[in-house]
């Protein structure tokens, strides 16, 4: 199985290929695309989208895996990320590509063991898990490589990963009301409310 991770951005996008065969991972490229900020947006936009159909047509990818976005105190980061993964969206579905998405805190888990990594950590298990000689450069490249890695050790035969929120509601909705999980953080919102007082 051979997936194209992207860790997506419109200044720097990081791709890492990587394959599994009799469960042993190797790199088979990783690096960075990069555009100008003095370039006008949708040049930008679609120098990333040619770059993407290239590295889908040289490596043809089982699935591709793209970070999604998950929170972001930079309104300006968190639009440039968005559309670089519309870009990258796009480029899958015209392949015919299917996605897999993760959040970075479940890439850090999978790669590092916890959620609270920071590029160090991931940079030295990248190196462990695929065996590479140095922390790949730059660091979109290696957190490419992470999203890579956790999409060919989660990804089970038959089995599906999950996918954004968007893309399930769009599948089946979700049915709104108390599930366990809403009632555990009403009742845990309420005790710290009432722990403060």
């Amino acid at each position: 199985m051979i997936v194209l991770g992207i860790d997506p951005g419109t200044a720097a996008m990081g791709y890492g290929v990587v394959e599994r065969t009799a469960g042993t991972l190797r790199a088979i490229d990783y690096g960075c695309s990069t555009t100008s900020p003095d370039e006008p947006l949708p040049s930008r936009l679609l120098r990333l989208h040619g770059q993407m159909t290239e590295l889908i047509e040289l490596h043809r990818p089982s699935l591709i895996a793209v970070e999604r976005l998950y929170f972001s105190r930079n309104v300006q980061t968190a639009f440039a990320v968005g559309q670089a993964r519309g870009v990258v969206l796009l480029a899958a579905a015209q392949a015919g590509v299917p996605v897999r998405e993760a959040t970075p805190s479940e890439v850090k888990s999978a790669v590092a063991g916890h959620g609270s990594a920071d590029k160090a950590q991931i940079g030295r298990m990248v190196v462990l898990e695929l065996g590479l000689s140095e922390v790949p450069t730059p660091d979109d490249a290696a957190d490419a490589l992470a999203v890579a890695i956790w999409c060919v050790t989660r990804e089970r035969a038959g089995e599906r990963l999950n996918s954004a929120l968007l893309d399930r509601a769009a599948v089946a909705p979700l049915a709104r009301g108390a599930t366990p999980y809403e009632s555990a953080v009403k009742e845990a919102l309420a005790r710290e409310r009432a722990a403060r007082r």
